[in-house]
C-alpha cells in the first residue's frame, strides 16, 4: 500500500507517467419487449426482462495527473487481451517517454510474462523495459484510480442496456473522447501520513 501512495505523491513529469489500469466485466443486454415511446418531463418506461447477449471485458487505462483516458472492449479477460492494450499503451499513448509507472491489481493475467505470449520475445523485452510496474496489495484494489475510473464510467455511460459489443465500443469511444477533451483528472488525497493513522487497527 505505501509503495503505490508513495507513487501518486510524485509530482508530475510527463517523461515518468504514472498510469492506473483496471478491468471489469460487461454484461451484454437487450430488450425483450421495446420501451414505450418517452413522455415531455417523464423517464422512459422499459420492461424489466431483458436478454443476455454475452459478455465483454473492458480494460481502463487513466493517467490522474494529466487527465489522459483510454478505454477498450475485449471479447475476453485473457492474458493475450491484456498484452495488447499494453502494447498500445507503450507504442500508440506514451512512445517517447523515457518510463511509464503502471499501477494495477495483482490478477494473473497482469505479468510480465503475459507479453511473451502474444509477441516474440525481443518485442516483449522491449516494452517491458519502457514498465515499471506497481501492485496495489490484495484486497486494496480501492487503491487503483482506475477502479474510480471505471466507476465514473459506470455511472456515465454504462447505466442502461446495450446490447453488442460494437455498441459498447461506439458508446466508449465517445465517452473517452470527451474525457480526454475536457482534462478530467483525479485529485487524490489518501496519503502514507492518512494511512498510518486511519489503519493503525490494522
Amino acid at each position: 500500500m505505501e509503495d503505490v501512495l508513495d507513487i501518486y505523491e510524485m509530482p508530475y513529469n510527463p517523461n515518468l507517467p504514472v498510469v492506473c489500469m483496471d478491468e471489469m466485466p460487461y454484461q451484454l443486454l437487450y430488450d425483450s419487449r421495446a420501451p414505450l415511446l418517452m413522455r415531455c418531463n417523464d423517464t422512459q418506461k422499459i420492461d424489466y426482462e431483458y436478454v443476455r447477449n454475452g459478455t465483454c471485458s473492458i480494460f481502463a487505462f487513466i493517467e490522474p495527473l494529466a487527465g489522459r483516458h483510454h478505454v477498450s472492449v475485449k471479447e475476453h479477460r485473457t492474458a493475450v487481451d491484456w498484452a495488447e492494450d499494453i502494447k498500445f499503451l507503450v507504442d500508440e499513448m506514451y512512445p517517447d517517454v523515457e518510463k511509464i509507472i503502471l499501477v494495477m491489481d495483482n490478477l494473473n493475467t497482469h505479468v510480465k510474462g503475459s507479453l511473451y505470449k502474444k509477441y516474440p520475445p525481443e518485442e516483449a523485452r522491449r516494452m517491458i523495459k519502457k514498465l515499471e510496474f506497481h501492485y496495489t496489495p490484495k484486497h486494496g484494489s480501492w487503491l487503483n484510480v482506475a477502479e474510480i475510473e471505471l466507476n465514473v464510467l459506470s455511472r456515465q455511460c454504462l447505466s442502461r442496456r446495450l446490447p453488442s459489443i460494437d455498441i459498447v465500443r461506439s458508446e466508449l469511444a465517445a465517452w473517452e473522447s470527451e474525457r480526454n477533451s475536457n482534462h478530467d483528472i483525479v485529485n487524490w488525497h489518501f496519503s502514507n501520513n492518512n494511512a498510518r493513522i486511519k489503519l493503525i487497527s490494522l
